[in-house]
């Protein structure tokens, strides 16, 4: 109905100023035609209610969407209306000619120039609201509509695309806000021991570019306490493992706390075991939790390093380390940290690398079904993984993961899988089926039960 309602104002609009041009403007005309002016730029600086939605990002997304539906309801009865005043000006043209039609065709030019710029102003509103605030669209669908723009039918085809994406992104972040607001104050996420975050290899802690995505937030939001590993993105795992053991302590400081629960990503899961076991931390952690950590390696990482030349291997090396020195790394070291990841050097650490008594072992995994379920690089390395290890995320497989007490495979849903990234939300994407910032909560919520 609002939307209805809004679309009936602006033909309304379209309408009263070239018809109401035709006779003599006596004031209250004009009083008419500036109100429906006033209401039109009212409607563009609050499309929506501030009550609809419970924050200004989600606010202007929503109003966007809803500028971009009044858009399409209205362009074409506009153009409509637009022919039949037009027609119905042009039957006034006398053959005569003179001033009468000098003014007609001037009433007509007038009255298709507002009729377009009353509908850009509508669209623009809204594409950039949704442009400046949707996170779902990506990169990929804002450049691909602009293509579509240019091409009739598509553009309306892809416009109703760009609607559907950004609504259900609205609708889902204003029910994932209520939800948050109805469980605040039982903080079920407010754990024992604060949470520490360790990322993977080739990725760092970096304050505006969050490696978890929206996952830490959501933690907060339910009463955590969460910190992060701020490890050096490539090194060797002991080295890594080092450099974990001094920032456990330097949590234990801050807080007060005895120990700390870790979630830890990828290789920080092999880095984080081996400050348990090598780094004296194992009386400072009371649960270890790693997400698609390879425990026992990956064959597909042994096999390429053994097939690139040593030459380009050094080359490749020295270009990363040189570039991580700039964003801060002290002494990044890539082949070390990839080495660490083949199958061979995984088995030989497992050997010695033993739990520790006291420290909860646990493990989740996830995987995909299709190479482009992952997004770039992981599609292209998806089918080389799955030939030298089965079933894997994009990079880990499925069994190189499983480790400790208890083991947690996430099946996909439906023909969607969950990569490697998004097990740590790195595309901020929304995934029909899971829900992995809910799926961190009930994890810190389970680990507070717990008693941890």
């Amino acid at each position: 109905m609002k939307t209805v309602r809004r679309g009936l104002f602006i033909l309304v609009t379209l309408a009263v100023g070239p018809l109401w041009l035709m006779k003599e403007a006596g004031g209250w005309r004009w009083l008419i035609w500036l109100f429906c002016g006033v209401l039109f730029l009212l409607l563009n600086i609050w499309p929506v209610s501030k009550a609809t939605a419970p924050t200004r990002r989600i606010r202007h997304l929503a109003a966007g969407c809803e500028l971009l539906r009044l858009f399409l309801a209205t362009a074409t009865l506009a153009a409509a209306m637009q022919a039949v005043f037009l027609w119905k000006m042009l039957s006034l043209l006398t053959p005569e000619g003179g001033y009468g039609n000098g003014v007609v065709v001037v009433i007509c030019i007038l009255s298709v120039l507002s009729a377009v710029a009353v509908e850009a102003i509508v669209f623009w509103n809204g594409m950039i609201r949704v442009y400046l605030t949707s996170v779902q669209l990506g990169l990929k669908h804002r450049i691909l509509a602009a293509l579509c723009g240019w091409i009739p039918l598509l553009n309306i085809w892809y416009l109703g695309r760009i609607i559907r994406i950004a609504s259900d992104e609205a609708e889902f972040e204003t029910e994932k806000w209520e939800l948050d607001e109805i469980r605040a104050e039982s903080e079920i996420c407010k754990t024992r021991y604060p949470i520490l975050l360790v990322h993977g290899v080739f990725f760092r802690d970096f304050r505006y570019l969050n490696y978890w995505g929206r996952i830490p937030r959501e933690l907060k939001r339910n009463g955590a306490q969460v910190f992060y590993g701020r490890q050096q993105s490539a090194a060797a795992v002991e080295d890594s493992g080092r450099e974990l053991a001094r920032r456990i302590q330097e949590i234990l400081a801050e807080t007060g706390c005895e120990k700390v629960n870790i979630i830890a990503h990828s290789k920080g899961g092999l880095d984080s075991r081996a400050a348990i076991a090598h780094a004296g931390c194992a009386p400072f952690v009371a649960t270890l939790t790693t997400i698609n950590t390879p425990h026992r390696g990956c064959i597909f990482a042994e096999y390429l390093l053994g097939k690139v030349p040593e030459a380009a291997r050094q080359k490749v090396a020295s270009a990363y380390n040189a570039a991580l020195r700039r964003l801060g790394d002290e002494n990044p070291d890539f082949l070390a940290a990839v080495g660490d990841l083949t199958e061979s050097a995984c088995l030989r650490r497992n050997e010695t690398t033993p739990d520790a008594p006291g420290v909860v072992y646990e493990s989740v995994m996830s995987y995909c079904k299709k190479a482009r379920h992952g997004r770039f690089p992981l599609n292209m390395t998806y089918p080389v993984v799955k030939h030298f290890d089965g079933r894997n995320d994009g990079l880990v497989s499925v069994e190189s993961a499983r480790w400790g007490s208890r083991f947690t495979l996430i099946e996909p849903s439906g023909k969607r899988g969950i990569s490697h990234g998004d097990m740590v939300d790195l595309n901020r994407e929304n995934i029909s089926g899971f829900d992995v910032r809910e799926f961190y909560v009930s994890l810190a919520a389970d680990l507070k039960q717990r008693g941890y």
